[in-house]
């Protein structure tokens, strides 16, 4: 699975302890992330992650545009939700696009939490459905 990883500035050390927590679930996953947090993750777990730009630069809209192509199979976005965001208009199209694609969202650690084991479990495995119906 292609799975996207985001944190918000005060999120990031939350997230970067998540991946590690769980990190031989996602060493079995394609990691994509914004730029420091994809760094940060790196840097902590050793696990290869491809990099888009930062939030504010792009890199939602960047996902978001995997998302719009059925290209990404889970998001998981650490939000803070107590400080203004001046990408917020960025943040909602990307929350948008996961409901308009059915793409599973997770934007705190209780939610990510349930998704990583269900994806552990295999509780995934319709994404590879519509995978090979976009290949035929």
């Amino acid at each position: 699975m292609k799975i996207a990883l985001i944190a918000h500035d005060k999120k990031k050390n939350d997230l970067v302890q998540f991946v590690m927590a769980y990190q031989p679930i996602f060493s079995e996953h394609q990691l994509f992330a914004t730029g420091t947090t994809g760094f940060r993750i790196n840097e902590a777990t050793d696990l290869p992650v491809h990099r888009f730009q930062s939030g504010p630069l792009g890199g939602d809209q960047e996902i978001g545009a995997l998302i719009a192509k059925n290209e990404m199979d889970m998001v998981i976005f650490f939000r803070d939700p107590l400080t203004a965001q001046p990408h917020e208009p960025d943040i909602t199209a990307l929350i948008r696009l996961c409901d308009v694609y059915s793409i599973p969202l997770a934007t705190n650690m209780g939610t990510a939490e349930i998704l990583v084991r269900g994806l552990d479990r295999g509780d995934f495995q319709w994404r590879n459905i519509i995978h090979e119906k976009k290949e035929k």
